[in-house]
């Protein structure tokens, strides 16, 4: 698969190295997408069939896992740039205020609080919300203490330890588990100790500029002492980073473990199980009182912008323009966003729940206005550097104050990132 898509793309890239011409009235007009999330590709390349059918328009939908960036500027170098691109939001302030369309005219901007724009300008659309928090099994906790599980019951760190222990005592040996990758150590997990607080680019710039002491930061120690309550019951203890993904999955959909630190995203990987239903997101517990109490953490997941370079026509960026406003506006659309990819909308007349469970619980946090906003913003490297870092420290291969003293180090040799 790996090598036609291979010979596909340099095709493409080929193909598009034709200075773009205007299509003649009437013709079929092609463009092409870029997707960077790849649990969606199927389902984008069969809803882009049936609406290139409905619509006379040929779309062909790209998938590669290098980084954004890096990926897209390779593009442009060559002359064969992507008519839509989905990117991450700090994409868009970068290659989206280079070579990004305006998007302020399209009816679907007054529809969300969602969208990003840069200098005045809407250039980024909101494909999805997505939120973080801890995954929890009820069903197997029900099975496990005999009483019905209130989430709202367990708010502090001290609640959440107790209710392991009691879960421990009730025959379930070791209740949580801990994914290992370094995209959910470092740029979900460490990321809420950027995230929750009141002047999150105030304590970055911190970070950069190397005043920050981490050690003696709140927020930093309530999150790592979550982390090691975590630690002390996971069932991959005796060798957390050997633990792949799929056992981590299955643990949690199948009821051997009651937790799990994740995100709504999961929901695909779950349901590949023997799943045993009610699975369900909660705020992660820690013994501070602050603005993220009672919050998850989350919001504009990926977005799209249309290409505004040479090498696209206006034709193929009016057909991308369409597509959009049809995901927004039509039923099929709706469809697809909240039941076909089990996504959050983005869109406040988007009212077809979603077929996600755990995207059910983001959305009800939603709704009560209980988000607390993502800072999108790292460097490029920063969740494989400071994710390795945070894997040495699951595997008890360093202290607290170790750790502290990378992460500190990281930041202060990283370049900031520029963004709105």
């Amino acid at each position: 698969m790996k090598k036609a898509l291979a010979a596909v793309l340099a095709a493409a890239m080929t193909l598009s190295m034709v200075p773009a011409i205007p299509a003649a009235a009437g013709e079929q007009v092609s463009f092409t997408i870029f997707n960077s999330k790849n649990e969606l590709q199927e389902v984008l390349e069969d809803i882009t069939a049936e609406y290139g059918k409905e619509h006379n328009v040929n779309i062909e939908v790209y998938y590669s896992s290098d980084t954004v960036a890096a990926h897209l500027s390779t593009r442009y170098a060559s002359g064969a740039p992507y008519t839509l691109n989905m990117t991450d939001a700090k994409d868009i302030y970068i290659l989206g205020k280079e070579y990004g369309y305006d998007l302020s005219n399209e009816d679907w901007v007054s529809d969300t609080n969602y969208a990003i724009s840069v200098d005045d300008k809407v250039l980024g659309f909101p494909f999805c919300i997505e939120a973080r928090g801890i995954l929890f099994n009820a069903d197997a906790i029900e099975a496990a203490t005999g009483e019905a599980f209130d989430p709202a019951s367990i708010v502090t760190l001290d609640d959440f330890d107790a209710f392991c222990q009691k879960l421990v005592d009730a025959g379930m040996e070791t209740p949580t588990s801990i994914l290992k990758p370094d995209w959910s150590l470092a740029a979900h997990f460490l990321q809420q100790v950027y995230e929750e607080r009141e002047d999150v680019q105030g304590f970055i710039d911190s970070l950069y500029d190397g005043t920050a002491n981490l050690m003696e930061d709140e927020k930093f120690n309530a999150l790592i002492d979550t982390f090691d309550v975590l630690r002390k019951y996971n069932t991959f203890a005796s060798a957390p980073i050997t633990a792949e993904d799929e056992l981590v999955h299955m643990y949690m959909s199948e009821g051997d473990v009651a937790f799990q630190f994740g995100g709504c995203w999961e929901w695909n990987d779950l349901i590949d199980y023997d799943y045993s239903g009610n699975v369900g997101m909660m705020p992660v517990p820690q013994n501070v009182t602050d603005l993220a109490t009672g919050c998850l953490v989350g919001g504009g997941s990926k977005f799209f912008y249309v290409d505004n370079s040479e090498y696209t026509t206006d034709a193929q960026r009016q057909a991308a323009c369409d597509f959009l406003n049809w995901l927004v506006s039509s039923d099929e659309g709706k469809f697809f966003i909240s039941d076909t990819c089990g996504c959050v909308s983005p869109f406040e007349s988007n009212d077809v729940p979603c077929t996600n469970d755990l995207g059910a619980y983001v959305k009800q946090y939603v709704d009560q206005n209980k988000l607390i906003p993502n800072y999108d913003y790292d460097p490029d490297d920063h969740y494989a550097v400071l994710g390795a870092v945070m894997q040495k420290y699951l595997n008890g291969g360093i202290t607290r104050e170790e750790l502290a003293g990378e992460i500190e180090s990281y930041w202060k040799n990283a370049t900031p990132v520029q963004h709105g």
